[in-house]
């Protein structure tokens, strides 16, 4: 049983900067997606970013060069460094993660994802 929570959201001004964390548990296929997604109140949740057990790395545009994808296998920890954060960040940010088939890429896709973790709020005033 794969289980992930989220921790390290809160509030803060435009610029500044929020390192979310992801523990997951229970993780135990050799190759493997994991993310970071995020909804904001009335719309559909988006990819954010997606590593694989290899370390490639995929971010959406309106974030790349601000935030930055990695993970701790040591731990088992996902996290999301997110610097220069603008009001359009806010939002509920999910972690997930899927095992991964040989050959197949990690996208930044809800339905290629089959463990959620709860959700955890970040909130960027101007």
């Amino acid at each position: 049983q794969v289980h992930m929570v989220e921790s390290g959201g809160g509030s803060v001004q435009t610029g500044g900067s929020l390192r979310l964390s992801c523990a997951a548990a229970g993780i135990s296929f050799r190759r493997f997606c994991m993310g970071w997604f995020r909804q904001a109140p009335g719309k559909e949740r988006e990819g954010v970013a997606t590593i694989s057990e290899d370390d490639s790395k995929n971010y959406m545009a309106s974030v790349k060069g601000r935030f930055t994808i990695s993970r701790d296998s040591s731990n088992n920890t996902l996290y999301l460094q997110m610097n220069s954060l603008i009001p359009g960040d806010t939002a509920m940010y999910f972690c997930a993660s899927s095992p991964r088939d040989v050959g197949r890429f990690c996208r930044p896709l809800q339905t290629d994802f089959t463990y959620w973790g709860q959700g955890i709020q970040v909130t960027v005033s101007s």
